[in-house]
């Protein structure tokens, strides 16, 4: 069982940056697979990144690469998404995911209330 909260969304103006962060807690972190999802307004949820837990693997869409940047530290059991060069199309509901490893695919089981970035032209 594991319980995420995201925090550092807020508003932004476009070519801004800023740092979310997810806080895990109730199972070891570092056996979990997370990730960073987000919703825009009358739009499907989309996957934005992903990262193992261990050896830094990473995974991006294509719309974010470059600009985002996943990491986790699991001292603190915390996951981060640092986003550069904000856009208006970024502006979205982020959510944290986590997947627990040693199944044969991934399973997005534990996911957190969401944080709002809104991004302004």
């Amino acid at each position: 069982q594991v319980q995420l909260v995201e925090s550092g969304g807020g508003l932004a103006q476009a070519g801004d940056s800023l740092r979310l962060s997810c806080a895990a807690s109730g199972s070891t972190f570092s056996r979990y697979v997370m990730a960073w999802f987000r919703q825009a307004p009358g739009k499907e949820r989309e996957f934005v990144a992903r990262i193992r837990g261990s050896a830094s693997i990473t995974v991006y869409a294509d719309s974010v690469k470059g600009r985002f940047t996943i990491s986790r530290d699991n001292a603190k059991n915390t996951v981060y998404l640092q986003m550069f060069r904000l856009k208006p199309e970024d502006t979205a509901v982020y959510y944290c995911a986590a997947a627990p490893n040693g199944l044969g695919s991934l399973v997005w089981t534990y996911w957190g209330q969401g944080t709002q970035v809104t991004v302004s032209s």
